[in-house]
């Protein structure tokens, strides 16, 4: 769906991209491939709805897994939406940036493609919250197969390493991600060997290749029960849109190489494994992932299983941390501090207040559900809807590019009713569970749209009391009684017009420096900007300068480091930006209900945000020694 290079930004081609493809099994690969720990297990218990597990329900269930990770995982995915990249770039956000949904006109489809494309960036949030949360305690959970007087201690254990895996965040990730790749490379062996040694004892399930036994299984079914095991069914593919989402970190050969060679044959095998041992023995169905494994091996495979879940753990909460900084970048969210934990990857982040609120969320699933059976209702309703979100966006970005209308909605729309049939099969479970991450997705949505909408109320109040340059040019010339010596910088919210801290200045001060600086910070639609097109240079007057930097929604934009740059360029002669002074304007908003906007109640959780947001000059990197406040009420 795209004539862009398959190389993700920042990375070269690679002949044999072994190093980005062992990567991409640590961080892509890691949800998915822990979900044999509990899919087939919570299909098998719903196809065998309270009794015994029959020959033809356990080919039916391994036939329709394995159609599952071809249909969703590997065509839809793995070779058709991973075409839809914004220069390397994948994901929600990226898929919005292609339609240029961020500027849409209220009231227009784009605008309507906005909110629904938000509405599935924060689902990611729910799944953040659930995939650590089973994921741990279905490892855990093994302790009970040999010794199920171990069942008290699997929730505080599980609990305890949880906590762990959070406060390990805040030291960044960089020693432990290099050996990532690795540690899930023996996984994924693992797992192989563990589907071998199960297929050997009844190689008839093979016939399961078929999908025939799925649909026949299905048809036979009593409604509610196909729609119970689809559901089930579907967990065996959560995690496959980490593959889109992580496109930018590994490229998109890389990533496709890690599934075919590596990912679905080992995962293809433990299913099938699992399979053969319920048809040797259905009383084994309440966990079949550890009963394959040969005793004296027993506990040895739940500490790899938990070294495993703590990798998929860790893979979602990075992409929870990437996922913040670029909707704070594009204006979804509002500024939040956000730490760089090594100087030589960027992708490497630290966001505290999500972070402790995904631990919140996480530990609050493990307590309340208690097991990996409950969470199992918890689970797949967020992912099902974000898969058919972005089905239906990549459509529309398909036809954006110039591909056939009919071709894309027999393709496309192929997909949708797919993703539409498992989000309906998962929709089932919204009271055992599946309430949860709606309610923290639909929170984190509420919170978007209004940062969103409250923000281009702030900016209609700034523009209302904004001067225009003719004003400035006019004050400059002829009403201001001195200039100043040095060089001030005005951060400007908008490429135009007079910041309103600078119009307090002069008011006050009927002076200016010899040189202003009027800088905006701009975030465009595309993953990096190179950095000859950071700085645009716009001289207004002599002495007035309007300088835009231009950042890309993957970038970090500071602005010191944008000035430098504009500087060494020679764009920006005669700076000294160590004898500089910021003005910053801090706004204080004031809900009204005189002037049209959103309700007052929803202007006051805006108002919320904005006090306790990051500072504009701590968020773009001014050094804080050289910054003066000027303060203003807005009406909203």
């Amino acid at each position: 769906m795209s004539s862009t290079p398959a190389v993700a930004s920042g990375h070269h081609p690679d002949p044999l991209p072994l190093a980005m493809t062992m990567g991409a099994l640590g961080v892509v690969y890691g949800d998915i491939g822990t979900s044999p720990l509990y899919a087939l297990k919570e299909a098998a218990k719903a196809a065998a709805h309270g009794g015994t597990l029959s020959h033809d329900a356990v080919l039916g269930i391994a036939s329709l897994i394995l159609w599952a990770l071809l249909l969703i995982i590997s065509l839809k995915y793995a070779l058709l939406i991973l075409r839809a990249d914004n220069r390397g770039e994948g994901g929600i956000v990226a898929l919005l940036a292609l339609l240029h949904a961020r500027h849409a006109q209220p009231g227009t489809w784009r605008a309507h493609l906005l909110v629904v494309g938000l509405v599935g960036a924060a689902l990611l949030y729910g799944d953040g919250a659930i995939t650590p949360a089973i994921s741990v305690l279905s490892a855990i959970e093994g302790l009970k197969v040999d010794a199920p007087s171990l069942a008290p201690a699997v929730v505080p254990v599980t609990v305890a390493i949880l906590i762990g895996l959070f406060m390990m965040q805040k030291q960044g990730t960089g020693f432990i991600g290099r050996i990532f790749g690795p540690v899930m490379l023996a996984w994924f062996v693992v797992l192989a060997a563990l589907g071998i040694h199960g297929i050997v004892k009844a190689p008839a399930v093979l016939v399961a290749l078929s999908p025939l036994y799925a649909f026949d299984f299905l048809i036979h079914q009593d409604f509610h029960i196909s729609f119970g095991i689809l559901g089930a069914a579907f967990l065996a593919v959560t995690g496959g849109e980490a593959m889109y989402a992580d496109m930018g970190h590994f490229g998109r050969l890389p990533i496709r190489l890690a599934w075919f060679a590596i990912c679905l044959p080992a995962l293809v095998l433990n299913y099938f494994g699992q399979a053969a041992l319920l048809i040797t023995d259905p009383a084994m169905i309440e966990n079949p992932f550890f009963q394959l494994c040969p005793d004296a091996l027993h506990y040895l495979l739940v500490a790899f299983s938990t070294v495993a879940t703590v990798i998929a753990s860790q893979a979602i909460i990075s992409g929870v941390f990437s996922l913040t900084q670029q909707s704070i970048q594009l204006g979804f969210l509002p500024r939040m501090l956000i730490r760089h934990t090594t100087s030589d990857a960027i992708g490497q982040i630290y966001v505290p207040l999500v972070n402790w609120l995904l631990a919140a969320a996480t530990l609050g699933a493990v307590l309340s559900f208690g097991t990996s059976d409950a969470l199992a209702g918890a689970y797949g309703i967020a992912v099902s809807l974000l898969m058919a979100i972005t089905t239906l966006l990549a459509a529309l970005v398909a036809i954006q590019w110039g591909y056939s209308p009919w071709l894309v909605v027999a393709v496309n729309g192929a997909f949708f009713v797919i993703d539409v049939i498992f989000f309906s099969a998962n929709s089932i479970k919204l009271f055992e569970g599946g309430w949860f991450p709606l309610l923290l997705a639909g929170l984190v949505a509420f919170l978007m749209l209004t940062w969103r909408a409250g923000v281009k109320l702030v900016e209609a109040a700034r523009g209302r009391l904004r001067q225009p340059e003719e004003d400035l040019i006019e004050t400059a010339v002829n009403k201001c009684s001195a200039r100043l010596p040095g060089t001030a910088v005005f951060l400007a919210s908008a490429p135009r017009g007079v910041p309103l801290a600078l119009t307090q200045f002069v008011r006050h001060n009927r002076v200016l420096h010899e040189r202003v600086l009027l800088v905006t910070v701009l975030i465009e639609e595309l993953p990096h900007i190179a950095d000859e097109e950071r700085g645009e240079v716009i001289e207004i007057i002599p002495g007035i300068t309007r300088v835009i930097l231009h950042y890309g929604f993957m970038q970090n934009p500071t602005i010191y480091e944008g000035l430098n740059l504009v500087c060494r360029q020679s764009k920006l002669p005669g700076i000294d930006l160590s004898d500089i002074t910021y003005y910053v304007g801090r706004e204080t908003i004031i809900p009204s209900e005189d002037i049209p906007g959103m309700w007052v109640w929803r202007e006051g959780v805006f108002a919320f945000l904005q006090r306790n947001a990051e500072r504009s000059a701590a968020f773009f990197g001014v050094p804080t020694k050289q910054v003066v406040e000027f303060g203003t009420e807005l009406e909203i």
